[in-house]
């Protein structure tokens, strides 16, 4: 495979682990903020203050796109050195989407949670303890993917860089 291609698919991979993330990310916190300015309204309707305590709901869902990003960066190093773009493609892909959906979930039980928190303004603790259950799921994804990017990319980019070589040599 030619090398500009290859590593051009290897970044585009990179670039697909965050953007799904990110995506997965909007669609949770989306969510979430629909539950927290439904809550905020009743607060408002029934005359009770209104708990900024929601916003934290709100934003749960971001750090997956965090995660995404640290994986952006880490397989956009092995793109560069040449590790089979296909494979970092793939991994990109796969990664980012189980993240990215592990944020649309998080935010979905975080709008779960600012709904009840608004109304009852009790078990805090308890919703975001569900909150990081599903969380975890992105932090595991995350943390494999680099295991697997360590274990095998590297090897992998090895038998590129020779391909290049001999196929460049006279």
């Amino acid at each position: 495979m030619d090398p500009l291609l290859n590593q051009s698919l290897g970044i585009a991979g990179s670039v697909l682990a965050l953007s799904f993330s990110a995506v997965g990310s909007a669609l949770g916190c989306g969510t979430a903020a629909c539950a927290a300015v439904g809550a905020w309204k009743r607060c408002f309707v029934q005359g009770r203050q209104a708990s900024m305590m929601l916003l934290s709901f709100v934003g749960a869902p971001l750090s997956q796109t965090i995660y995404g990003m640290v994986l952006m960066f880490s397989m956009r190093g092995y793109a560069e050195q040449g590790a089979p773009g296909i494979a970092l493609l793939v991994i990109g892909a796969a990664a980012g989407l189980a993240i990215g959906w592990s944020a649309w979930y998080q935010g979905r039980a975080a709008a779960a949670s600012a709904d009840s928190f608004g109304e009852t303004e009790k078990g805090f603790t308890n919703y975001f303890g569900a909150l990081g259950v599903v969380e975890t799921v992105a932090i595991f994804v995350m943390v494999l993917a680099m295991i697997v990017l360590g274990s095998t990319v590297p090897e992998a980019a090895a038998e590129v860089a020779a391909e290049a070589a001999t196929a460049v040599a006279p």
